[in-house]
């Protein structure tokens, strides 16, 4: 009789321990790195904008310094971009924290070229978010497709 009971006990206490939990997903910011683009521009596939950098340059001014990339094998001419700065956490229908025009120098076959631009604001340096928070889409405007 006891060692019944001593069976049903362990038997209980096995069943009654909580199930494995599966392992927490780390949450990460989506859309981490280079700024993307859905335009069907042509010369779009082969642009990428990354690093991009926020200055104050005096209030009610950033400055944005970011490079471009050329991903082709071709020359590229002068390229006229609009690029929308977005938290990592915004949703689609969100403004934009920045949006700006940006000329971008002409581009050799797989060169790298440092850009700036200047944009008007409202926030304060310290407002907004740090640069790994920080994502961007650009559209091109000019040249023409």
């Amino acid at each position: 009789m006891r060692l019944t009971l001593v069976v049903l006990l362990v038997m209980l206490a096995g069943c009654s321990s909580p199930a494995p939990q599966p392992a927490a997903k780390q949450a990460t910011p989506e859309n981490i790195g280079p700024a993307t683009t859905s335009s069907k521009h042509p010369l779009a596939k082969y642009i990428e904008l990354a690093g991009f950098r926020l200055t104050e340059s005096k209030p009610g001014e950033l400055e944005v310094k970011f490079v471009a990339v050329n991903h082709s094998e071709a020359d590229l001419g002068d390229l006229e971009l609009t690029v929308h700065l977005r938290t990592t956490a915004a949703k689609p229908e969100d403004p934009p924290v920045a949006e700006f025009k940006a000329k971008v120098p002409s581009l050799g076959p797989l060169e790298i070229r440092d850009t700036s631009a200047k944009v008007a604001t409202k926030m304060r340096i310290y407002e907004l978010p740090d640069w790994q928070f920080m994502r961007a889409d650009f559209d091109i405007t000019s040249p023409a497709p």
